[in-house]
Parts: C-alpha cells; sequence; structure tokens
C-alpha cells in the first residue's frame, strides 16, 4: 500500500515524500522582494515532499494584497534564488506559485493610473486590507482582447523568470477567485467574445495561459491549481462540473506535472478530474473550517490523492513530515504569526520534542 512517506516523481522532480506544503499569502515582502527571513522560513520546511510558495504576481497589475513578491524583474528574480538556493541547501524541492489576483485588488496597491483587470467589470462584494486600512473593493476595467495576450505572455515571462531564479517548476493559481478562475465562473466572466460565453470560451484563458507556460518551460516543470465550485472572493459556481471537466480534458495532453485540486466540497468531483488527468493530483482535501491534519494521509494510502497539501499544520510545524511519520505532536497554529512583517513566530516555532 503506497503511504505518504514514500517517495514520488512530479513531472521531472524526485520527490522524497508525498507531503507537500500548501500556497499560503504571506505579505512579507516590501516592494515586492523577498528577504532573507523568507530563506529561512522556507528552508525551515524544506523536509517536505514538495513546497508550493506563496502566490507571486507575474507583473505589475497582477498584485492584489500588500507587500506580496513578484517574478517580473531582475531585482526580484536574484533575490529568490537566494530563497531557492537555501531550500535546495536543506534537500528540499520548491515550486513558486504565479497568482494574478484579477479583480481582487485595489488602485492603492498599484502605480499611479492603473486599477485591477479582469475578464468583465464586476466588482466583487466584500474588502480588501490595505496599507490605509480596509478598502471596498473597486470595479476592475474589462480586460481588451491584447490585454488578455499580453496577461498570457507575462504568465509565461515570470515563469521563465522562476526557472531562471532557480526553482524546480511553477504552479499556476487558477483557483480561490484568482484571475484565471474568474474567467471560468459565470458571474465573473460576463463576456461574448471568444473569452467568454460558451463552456469552451470560459476555459480558455485558463488552457491558453497553460500552453504559454508549458511553451516557454516545459509541462514537466508546471502545475495548475483548480478550486471547483469554491465561493472564496464572492466567486459563483453553480454547476462547476462541465468546466472542470472540459478544461482538464484540454490540458490532459499538456504534460502538466501535476493537478493541484482545492476541494470546495464535492469529493465525487474530485475523483472524475483525477480519472481524467492523467498525471500526480494533489490535494488539498475540504475540511471545513479545520486544517488539514494526519487523518487526511489515508487520501494517499486509499487513491484519492497522490499527494496531500498541508497549510496551517506547516505554518506551526516547520517539521511537519517528521511529526506526522512519527507521530509526534503538532504545534497549534497560532493566526498571530499568519500575515503582516511584524507578526511574531514567522520562523520561531517550537522545536520537536526529543
Amino acid at each position: 500500500m503506497t503511504s505518504a512517506f514514500d517517495p514520488i516523481t512530479v513531472g521531472g522532480v524526485h520527490l522524497a515524500n508525498r507531503i507537500a506544503m500548501a500556497p499560503m499569502t504571506r505579505s512579507r515582502a516590501p516592494g515586492g522582494l523577498v528577504s532573507e527571513l523568507t530563506a529561512q522560513y522556507y528552508a525551515q520546511r524544506a523536509s517536505a515532499g514538495l513546497i508550493i510558495t506563496e502566490g507571486v504576481q507575474p507583473s505589475v497589475t497582477g498584485q492584489g494584497y500588500p507587500s506580496t513578491p513578484g517574478l517580473h524583474t531582475a531585482e526580484q528574480v536574484a533575490a529568490w534564488r537566494k530563497v531557492v538556493d537555501a531550500v535546495h541547501a536543506e534537500g528540499g524541492k520548491i515550486f513558486a506559485q504565479l497568482l494574478h489576483t484579477g479583480r481582487i485588488g485595489h488602485p492603492i496597491l498599484l502605480p499611479d493610473g492603473l486599477v485591477p483587470k479582469a475578464p468583465s467589470p464586476v466588482a466583487a462584494r466584500g474588502r480588501l486590507y490595505t496599507p490605509y486600512g480596509m478598502k471596498d473593493f473597486v470595479t476592475p476595467s474589462e480586460l481588451t482582447g491584447p490585454e488578455i495576450e499580453q496577461t498570457i505572455a507575462d504568465h509565461a515571462d515570470a515563469a521563465r523568470n522562476a526557472i531562471d531564479a532557480g526553482f524546480d517548476g511553477v504552479e499556476l493559481h487558477g483557483a480561490n477567485g484568482y484571475l484565471i478562475q474568474q474567467f471560468l465562473a459565470p458571474n465573473t466572466n460576463r463576456r461574448t467574445d471568444g473569452w467568454g460565453g460558451s463552456v469552451s470560451g470560459r476555459i480558455r484563458f485558463a488552457v491558453e495561459v497553460v500552453e504559454a507556460v508549458t511553451a516557454a518551460i516545459g509541462g514537466d516543470r508546471t502545475g495548475l491549481r483548480l478550486s471547483p465550485g469554491t465561493m472564496s472572493n464572492d466567486i459563483h459556481e453553480p454547476d462547476p462540473r462541465p468546466v472542470y471537466e472540459a478544461l482538464v480534458e484540454r490540458i490532459a495532453t499538456t504534460g502538466l506535472a501535476y493537478l493541484h485540486i482545492m476541494e470546495a466540497t464535492d469529493r465525487e468531483l474530485t475523483h472524475t478530474l483525477r480519472r481524467r488527468f492523467p498525471g500526480p493530483l494533489i490535494l488539498n482535501p475540504y475540511t471545513g473550517t479545520r486544517p488539514t491534519g494526519p487523518e487526511h494521509l489515508a487520501l494517499i494510502q486509499d487513491g484519492t490523492a497522490d499527494l496531500v497539501a498541508f497549510g496551517r499544520l506547516f505554518l506551526a510545524s516547520p517539521d511537519l513530515p517528521r511529526r506526522l511519520a512519527t507521530g509526534a505532536a503538532l504545534n497549534t497554529p497560532d493566526p498571530a504569526t499568519f500575515y503582516g512583517g511584524d507578526a511574531a513566530g514567522y520562523t520561531d516555532c517550537p522545536a520537536l520534542p526529543a
């Protein structure tokens, strides 16, 4: 029986185990630049089979939160190179998650004159944290055809930059209500041109981003994250099955390293997508309000997934794979450490008991 502690090859990368560190927004990169603290943070967690970084914007307009890192300038690439080197020195493997937030953002976070871009001019309900307090989401500017093509090219350029920085690969963030999912969802994509309307139109942006990135760096170094049916960031997908089945069928021949599913609730759809995708599946299982826990390693044993992604428990216990293997106690996640450059405990976590 396959266990979480067995090795696996994902794309062209050999992983020591099947425990992935889920991508988690950090907001600790002023000016878009990661730091020595970031290198320490990820190196501490290098015993994960695969680390997937926090979301990294592929362009200036892709930023939706304060102090998030980029991969679109030479300075940003050089900063990430130190992080990747630190992880590799500890024997770890690390993919950069490319995240364009689309309508989830605010002009305060962008250079003068820029506003968030999205498939359609539909504002998200809710508010966003900014350095100037909470702000209502604004109505985004609808992407023009040339702007869509440029955004696709930005993802490919950022993927090349990631490889230049030494990353083992990239994950495209098509989940949680951000730009790729905004094209997939009917409430955020109201276009009637070739980028919307029908199922084939709504999946087109996701497909072309995948194709551009795999052409740039290879499918074996590219993963895709999806969250069918999520309600994150005011997304509404009342019938996600036709869209996601069509999308996975279209990308099945691109040679992607993996598909990463963040479940909303529908395990049956997870099983369906797994059957239709020929490569490894990383699963962030639906757990309600609880973090993914040791009990979810059974999803590897029963064949539901090839890897299981852990989030909050990795923040609290940097040596999580060892604790899971030995049955040692797990630290309790502290929300005070989750975001912001001044939050305590970013890298100072209790050690594994003797």
